[in-house]
């Protein structure tokens, strides 16, 4: 009975020797952006992080969907995460990561993942319309508040009126002094022939 029970533990361990091996691959834990995701704000970095430390022949670098290398850092590694940084955030659209890392039995694995940014775009429109300042001049010259024209206006009228009065009162007064001048002698004379008139019935 020990030996058929030996004999049988045997054979699982056959059967599961061949597998060993695959345990010591490092496997992708997580990455950022994630794979397949669309996000909405262009990237600084991409960071992976597998199970188990890295070694230093890992490499990793990002490509955009025409094959162009947009300008990033050197990847860094720290334990068991790798990332690069870019100089100036991502453009919109379609990003290729790849990555090679060598599990601790050798064995080299080479894999990759998309992922795409889609960050939201200004319109011109909106900037254009956009007010040029909080103390900008308004081109044209304010509209005057209402009743302002009226009041104006009748200040105007009431100065003309005084003008065209004081006007009309110097040119009326040599005329007036002469007119009264006449009728003082006139009354002078008709004064002095009644009194003649009167001596002359006496």
């Amino acid at each position: 009975m020990t030996k058929r029970l030996l004999l049988a533990l045997a054979a699982v361990l056959a059967l599961l020797t061949p597998a060993a091996p695959a345990w010591a691959h490092n496997a992708l834990a997580e990455a950022a952006p994630a794979k397949n995701a669309t996000v909405k704000k262009a990237p600084t970095a991409v960071k992976l992080r597998f199970l188990d430390d890295l070694p230093d022949s890992t490499k990793l670098s990002v490509t955009g969907a025409d094959g162009t290398v947009p300008p990033q850092s050197t990847p860094k590694i720290s334990g068991a995460t790798i990332s690069v940084t870019f100089a100036e955030p991502l453009p919109n659209g379609a990003y290729t990561v790849t990555y090679q890392v060598a599990g601790e039995d050798g064995h080299v694995t080479k894999s990759s993942y998309r992922f795409t940014v889609a960050a939201p775009v200004t319109s011109p429109s909106a900037a254009s319309s956009a007010p040029v300042g909080a103390g900008a001049a308004s081109p044209s010259s304010p509209e005057a508040p209402a009743g302002a024209t009226p009041a104006a206006t009748g200040a105007a009228d009431v100065t003309a009126v005084r003008d065209v009065t004081a006007e009309d009162a110097d040119s009326d007064g040599p005329w007036l002094g002469l007119a009264t001048g006449i009728g003082i002698l006139a009354l002078a004379g008709a004064a002095g022939f009644v009194l003649f008139r009167r001596r002359a019935a006496k």
